[in-house]
């Protein structure tokens, strides 16, 4: 953990079975124009534990992170259930990152990308993916991810929003 977490009391930590209440109110908060139900969440912790983690400020829950190996330009529909990470997984996707207001300016989402494109290289991933939503392209930028056209994607694309951007950063 950096100094800046330490100072504003940032502590990421592995997302538990537990803390589904709290992504789920999180999420409702963050993202009311992307509603997921709970069994969402559930199904990725279980799945790939490895990659959700909950943050907690000064030891409130204020943010999550979910992501998982999945096929490249294969985005996976919104409120849907993924059955099983696949394989011969390609990518690194990053599923949802979202952060409380009260979390946000404290390092707190800097932090936790760096830490799973760490180990998303360290797991053999040549690239990350996400889809951009919430007009946060520009941080994403800042963490070297960059829109990849894929005209093939507008329709899922735009079941997101009109302004979803589908985006990777490569990581070999």
């Amino acid at each position: 953990m950096n100094q800046r977490s330490l100072r504003h009391g940032v502590h990421w930590r592995p997302l538990t079975a537990l803390d589904l209440p709290s992504v789920e109110a999180i999420a409702a908060a963050v993202h009311p124009d992307f509603p997921e139900d709970v069994a969402v969440f559930a199904e990725r912790q279980r799945l790939y534990p490895d990659g959700t983690r909950l943050l907690e400020l000064a030891g409130t829950p204020s943010g999550y992170v979910l992501s998982h190996p999945w096929h490249f330009q294969a985005l996976p529909a919104l409120n849907s259930l993924l059955g099983a990470i696949p394989a011969d997984a390609s990518t690194y996707y990053l599923h949802d990152l979202a952060l409380l207001p009260a979390a946000r300016g404290t390092g707190a989402a800097g932090i936790i990308v760096e830490e799973m494109i760490a180990h998303a290289r360290a797991s053999g991933f040549a690239s990350m993916s996400l889809v951009a939503v919430n007009a946060s392209q520009g941080f994403w930028q800042k963490h070297g991810f960059a829109v990849h056209d894929a005209p093939e994607l507008a329709e899922k694309l735009a079941s997101y929003e009109d302004a979803a951007r589908f985006m990777v950063k490569t990581l070999t």
